[in-house]
């Protein structure tokens, strides 16, 4: 009975001290993804990764093309072909598929590694001034709201508003003001 008591005293103890701690840290949230996409350089990079993209795209089609050419005209003249004409034949199929399957391959990996390279000054941007909000409202923690569906999510502490304004250049609005500690 005395070890349930004292262990019963110790989660109390524990819960309390959790409680406590919580109550000292404030948290913030923002829609990362909503903040983004809504900057207006982001159509202007989007329409960068589009157009680099698309001569992928248009070369992905040719081969997919010469593969469907080729494997429709092999099918049509298997039955006539020698065992030696029918494995150059299938041989041939399998590299332009393999040449497809590398070239996709290596074109997704081009135009992740270029989404990268364009976004990241527009994500570095925004990350610098969620911080510089948080630092300014005393926020310990800003979740990203897109990433995280947020069940009970108090107006004051979502930065979204203070963010924009801070990324535009202006001044925080009021209605959006940090909760007191």
């Amino acid at each position: 009975m005395k070890k349930l008591l004292k262990s019963a005293l110790a989660a109390a103890f524990v819960l309390m001290m959790t409680g406590f701690a919580n109550a000292q840290t404030k948290i913030g949230h923002v829609n990362f993804q909503q903040l983004v996409m809504g900057d207006p350089q982001f159509k202007g990079i989007q329409a960068n990764i589009d157009a680099y993209q698309k001569d992928f795209i248009t070369k992905q089609q040719e081969m997919q093309t010469e593969l469907q050419t080729k494997g429709t005209d092999y099918e049509a003249k298997r039955k006539d072909m020698t065992d030696a004409a029918r494995l150059k034949a299938e041989t041939e199929l399998n590299q332009i598929n393999n040449n497809l399957q590398a070239f996709t391959k290596d074109a997704q990996e081009r135009v992740t590694a270029k989404s990268n390279e364009l976004y990241k000054p527009l994500v570095d941007k925004m990350r610098a001034a969620i911080a510089q909000i948080a630092k300014e409202k005393g926020y310990a923690y800003v979740i990203d709201s897109s990433q995280t569906e947020l069940l009970v999510s108090p107006e004051a502490d979502d930065l979204m508003a203070s963010v924009k304004a801070k990324v535009a250049g202006g001044v925080a609005p009021a209605a959006v003001a940090a909760p007191k500690k």
